[in-house]
C-alpha cells in the first residue's frame, strides 16, 4: 500500500497560528500531526507515503528531512494548490498497480487504517471514503446497503440536538424521514483504486469530491463506518484545543496514577489570578490533575509554555518543591501537572493570628526559598527562559520603572508623566540594584498567592518568569506583599534571617546583601504597583485595586529610607500620591 497525505492547504480557518507554522506540525503531546499520521500509516501496513506541500513547505520538507522513518516517505511541492483530486494527479509517477489511500493532514484519529484498507479489498468498487458521526460535519448520505447516495454542500438540516445518546453512540446520524438512510461526516480518510486517477483532471485545480458525485449514480462508491472511534477534525483553533484535549487527558492521568483508564473525567474551570491562562481541575473518581491552558503558540520563539515546561521540570528535579508535570503539549500550551489543593500561604497567614506562627511560616518558606535561588541555580540553562536570560538593566527599566509609569501613573492615576521625567532616577536604580545582587535562580513573583500549601509543605506555583537573578529580589517579593502586609518590623526580621540562611550555603557581605535588598525592594514595587494598574484599568480585574493602597503605602515608606539626594525625581511624584 501507498499513501498520498494532503498538507497543501493554507489553514485559513487556524490564522494567526497557521501565519508562521503550517497545519500539518501543530502538536499533539509533542507530536506534530504529521509524525502521528505517517506512523499510523506505516503500523497500518503502508510502504511508501508522498505528501503534497504548498503553504510553507519548507518547514514540512525540513521536519521530513530531520526523520529517520523506517519506510520510504517524500514531498511533492505544488507551486500552486491543485485540490485534492488535483494532488492525486499530480503524484500519478508515485502509484503503483495497488490500491491507494488518501488522508488528511489536519486530523486526529484511532480509526484502525488496516481495517480501512482491507475493507476496500474486499469489494468491487473503486472508491471507498471513511465516514464517521460528527454533526458539525454530516454531509454524506449511505443506504442501508453501505452505498453513498449524496454528498452535500453543508450540514444536514437534522440539527445534534436532536439526535437521542443512543443515535450519537451508534456513530450515525438517522435520517428521519429514512430509516435506511443515515447522514455522516467524510473524515478525510478515502482508498482508491488506480484506474480513478484517469478519470481526475491533470496541472489544474480539482475537487475528488466533484468525480464521486459523478460516480454516485453507478454506485460505485463504498462507505466505511468507523464507530467506537475517535475523530477530529482540527481545522479551527477550538476543535484543535478540544482534539488535543480528549486525547492528552487519558494518557495524562496514566502517567500520574497508573495504567487504568479513567472512567469519566470531570473538568472545572478555576478562577484565575492576573494572568491570562485558564485553569482547570480534572477529576475523576478521588484522583485530580491541575490543567494550566496558556493557549495555542503564535509563533516559534521560546514563549511562556516552553518556559513553564522546561523550568518547572528542571526544579523538580533538582528537589525543589514544585509541582509535578505529568504531560504537556508545548504548541497547544497545555500542561498536565500535580494537584496541590487550594490553600495559598495568604489564606494560611489571613488565618493566623498568632505573630510567631505567622513568622515561622515565613522562615519556613524562605528555607525554601534560599534552596531555590541556590540549587535552582545548577544547571540551569538559560534558553529555557522568555524575555530575557537574566534580571538585567534593560528588564528593570522597561518591565518595572517604564511599567511604573505608563500603566499605574498614568493609566491608573491619570497623570500625564513620562518616563524621561525619571530617568536619571530609574538608572541609578537599576545599576544600584545590580551591582548588589546575590545572584541564583530567580522566580520573579514570589508572593504569598504563588505560594500553595499541601499537609503542612510550601510549595511554588508559578515559575514561569524565572531566570538567573538576585534572590534579594524574590525576598523583596515576598516580604513586601501588599496580599498579606506583614509589619515593616517583621519584614526586617525576616530579611535578617533570610540573609543567614543564605549564607551557610555560598559566601556573600551582610552589607550588600541588605544594600541590595533595600533596591529590589523598590524595584519590585514599582513593578506590583505597575501590574495592579494595568490589569484594573486594561484587563478588567477590578479586584487587583483593593490592594493598590497597601503598595503605595510600601513604597512611600521605603523611598524614605534612602538618603535625600537619591530619587528626588521619583520622590517627589510618590509623596504626592493621595491616600487611594
Amino acid at each position: 500500500m501507498k499513501a498520498l497525505i494532503l498538507a497543501a492547504g493554507f489553514g485559513t480557518r487556524l490564522l494567526p497560528f497557521t501565519a508562521s507554522i503550517p497545519k500539518p506540525l501543530f502538536t499533539v503531546a509533542g507530536r506534530p500531526l504529521l509524525d502521528i499520521m505517517i506512523r499510523n500509516l506505516q503500523q497500518a501496513g503502508c510502504h511508501a507515503i508522498i505528501i503534497n506541500t504548498h503553504h510553507l513547505h519548507q518547514q514540512i520538507e525540513s521536519f521530513i528531512a530531520s526523520q529517520k522513518y523506517s519506510i520510504q516517505v517524500t514531498t511533492r511541492h505544488e507551486t500552486i494548490i491543485l485540490g485534492t483530486g488535483g494532488a492525486i494527479k499530480n503524484v500519478a509517477d508515485f502509484w503503483d498497480e495497488n490500491p491507494f489511500m488518501i488522508v488528511n493532514s489536519d486530523i486526529l484519529t484511532d480509526i484502525d487504517l488496516k481495517a480501512v484498507y482491507d475493507f476496500h479489498l474486499s469489494h468491487q468498487c473503486p472508491v471507498t471514503i471513511v465516514l464517521y458521526n460528527d454533526p458539525a460535519f454530516n454531509t454524506v448520505t449511505v443506504d442501508h446497503n453501505g452505498f453513498v447516495t449524496d454528498i452535500h454542500d453543508s450540514v444536514a438540516v437534522l440539527e445534534p440536538e436532536a439526535l437521542s445518546p443512543g443515535q450519537m453512540r451508534k456513530g450515525a446520524a438517522i435520517n428521519p424521514s429514512n430509516s435506511d438512510i443515515r447522514t455522516l461526516a467524510f473524515t478525510g480518510i478515502q482508498v482508491l483504486n488506480p484506474k480513478v486517477i484517469a478519470l481526475l483532471s491533470g496541472n489544474t485545480f480539482s475537487s475528488s469530491i466533484d468525480l464521486y458525485r459523478k460516480l454516485i449514480p453507478e454506485q460505485k462508491i463504498r462507505a466505511f463506518i468507523a464507530k467506537n472511534r475517535f475523530w477530529k477534525d482540527i481545522g479551527t483553533p477550538q476543535r484543535y484545543r478540544e482534539a488535543v484535549y480528549q486525547t492528552m487527558t487519558p494518557e495524562a492521568f496514566r502517567h500520574a496514577f497508573g495504567d487504568d483508564l479513567p472512567a469519566n473525567i470531570i473538568r472545572k474551570k478555576l478562577h484565575g489570578d492576573g494572568s491570562d491562562r485558564k485553569w482547570y481541575r480534572l477529576t475523576s473518581k478521588k484522583r485530580s490533575m491541575i490543567l494550566a491552558d496558556h493557549g495555542i503558540r503564535s509563533d516559534n520563539t521560546t514563549n511562556e509554555t516552553d518556559a513553564f515546561v522546561s523550568i518547572g521540570r528542571h526544579l523538580y528535579d533538582n528537589g525543589i518543591r514544585v509541582p509535578k508535570i505529568y504531560l504537556y503539549d508545548t504548541f497547544s500550551g497545555l500542561v498536565f501537572m500535580e494537584d496541590l489543593g487550594d490553600l495559598n500561604l495568604q489564606a494560611v497567614i489571613r488565618n493566623t493570628t498568632h505573630p510567631p506562627k505567622v513568622i515561622s511560616c515565613y522562615r519556613a518558606v524562605i528555607d525554601l526559598l534560599v534552596n531555590l535561588s541556590v540549587y535552582g541555580a545548577k544547571n540551569f540553562d538559560t534558553s529555557w527562559t522568555y524575555q530575557t536570560p537574566s534580571y538585567n538593566r534593560d528588564l528593570i527599566l522597561d518591565k518595572e520603572c517604564r511599567y511604573f509609569v505608563e500603566a499605574f501613573l498614568n493609566g491608573y492615576m491619570g497623570m500625564n508623566l513620562r518616563f524621561e521625567d525619571f530617568k536619571n532616577d530609574f538608572f541609578y536604580l537599576a545599576d544600584t540594584a545590580l551591582k548588589y545582587s546575590v545572584n541564583g535562580f530567580m522566580h520573579r513573583d514570589m508572593q504569598s498567592r504563588n505560594i500553595m500549601v499541601r499537609n503542612n509543605q510550601y510549595y511554588f506555583i508559578d515559575f514561569q518568569g524565572g531566570r538567573m537573578g538576585p534572590v534579594q529580589y524574590d525576598l523583596a517579593s515576598l516580604l513586601i506583599d501588599p496580599y498579606v502586609g506583614l509589619p515593616y518590623p517583621v519584614q526586617e526580621q525576616l530579611c535578617g534571617y533570610c540573609m543567614n540562611a543564605l549564607s551557610a550555603l555560598i559566601p556573600l557581605d551582610p552589607d550588600d546583601f541588605h544594600t541590595g535588598y533595600k533596591y529590589c525592594a523598590v524595584t519590585r514595587n514599582l513593578q506590583i504597583l505597575g501590574a495592579f494598574g494595568h490589569l484594573s484599568r486594561v484587563k478588567g480585574k477590578t479586584y487587583f485595586e483593593k490592594y493598590i493602597p497597601a503598595a503605595v503605602k510600601t513604597l512611600k515608606h521605603n523611598l524614605c529610607a534612602f538618603e535625600k539626594t537619591e530619587f528626588p525625581d521619583l520622590k517627589t511624584v510618590v509623596e504626592d500620591l493621595p491616600e487611594l
